[in-house]
Order: C-alpha cells, then sequence, then structure tokens
C-alpha cells in the first residue's frame, strides 16, 4: 500500500460498507402483560438502539387477563427490521411480537380529529370533501367544523392534504390499529 492509499482511507480499523437495503415500513404488533413500566421497556428498547417509532398504539385487550397489545409502525432495512422484532421477544413481559407487515394482508386502520376553518366556498368544498371521503362532522360552528376521519392512513394523509388550501388549523391522529386477517388469534 502507497502512502498515498494510505492517507486516503478512513482513520478507522474497519472499513463502513455503505448500506444499500431498501428501508421499510413494518406495523408490528406485540401482546404484553398491562403492568406498569412495559410500555417504558418497549419504547427504552427502540431509543436505546436508535430505532424510530413512527406511531404507537397502546390499549388493554384481554380484561380478565390483564393482556395489553402495542401496535408499533417503524422503519428499517429488512435485517433491522427482524432484529427489533427479536429484541421484543427477549423483554420478560412480551407474550408474542407479530409483523403485521410480513404476516401479509393486515387490516390497518386509523382515526383523526381534523379541524377546519372557513367561509363561503371553501367551507362548502369541506363538506362535500368530507361527504367523498366518508368523514363525519363531529362538531360545528359558524367558523368552523371537526372531522372525524377513519380508514388507511393513506386515506388520512389524503384527506388532510386537502383540507390544508381549504383553512386546516388542526389534525389530531390516534396512530394504527392494525389486525391480522383470518380465523386465528395472536399467540398469547
Amino acid at each position: 500500500m502507497t502512502q498515498e492509499e494510505k492517507v486516503n482511507q478512513p482513520a478507522s480499523a474497519y472499513f463502513i460498507e455503505e448500506n444499500t437495503e431498501k428501508i421499510e415500513q413494518h406495523t408490528l404488533s406485540v401482546v404484553v402483560d398491562n403492568e406498569p413500566g412495559v410500555l417504558a421497556r418497549v419504547i427504552g428498547l427502540f431509543s436505546g438502539r436508535g430505532y424510530n417509532i413512527e406511531q404507537l398504539t397502546v390499549s388493554e385487550t384481554m380484561h380478565m387477563r390483564h393482556i395489553s397489545r402495542i401496535t408499533i409502525v417503524t422503519s428499517g432495512t429488512p435485517a433491522v427490521l427482524e432484529q427489533i422484532r427479536a429484541q421484543l421477544e427477549r423483554i420478560v413481559p412480551v407474550h408474542s411480537v407479530l409483523d403485521l407487515t410480513v404476516e401479509g394482508d393486515a387490516i390497518e386502520r386509523e382515526l383523526a380529529l381534523v379541524k377546519v376553518a372557513g367561509s363561503g366556498d371553501n367551507r362548502v368544498e369541506a363538506l362535500r370533501l368530507a361527504e367523498a371521503f366518508r368523514a363525519r362532522v363531529v362538531d360545528a360552528s359558524s367558523a368552523s367544523f371537526v372531522f372525524e376521519i377513519t380508514g388507511k392512513s393513506r386515506k388520512v394523509n389524503q384527506f388532510i392534504e386537502l383540507m390544508k388550501p381549504l383553512g386546516l388549523i388542526e389534525v389530531v391522529r390516534t396512530g394504527i390499529s392494525a389486525i391480522s386477517r383470518g380465523p386465528e388469534a395472536m399467540k398469547v
């Protein structure tokens, strides 16, 4: 190796290969015991390793057994996503982890409340679009509406984008709730 080649090499002893794997977004369903600190442990796994949580939904789903379901939308390469799943499975109060994106055709829904202010033609157009998107008016005044819209995130995003020029004021979203298709239940 010439002196010039040595100077042009990285300072690290390890050569870092450029990652060419495609970043994917996946929805994970995690069944856990409903007890204090479980959510903090799950979130700690993500933050401690530099993974991002794009959406997070948590609710108790089996009241008699004190079992909750955490739905997490995250992104990464296939290897990173597999690592996240494997690490989640090792957390003690976790019963099961299912990657709904890998499993196939899961049903995903999100709810959003969208506040729009406007008058005249903008008000009429907002109502027309709400009807086309099957959004319900849950509050109305002479100056504004609050719409409730449910559906896939893509539909909610599209509705919000169309409301921007009509006087969008505020948006509140629940995050994704998802369940796999078919007669089988997720393992507890």
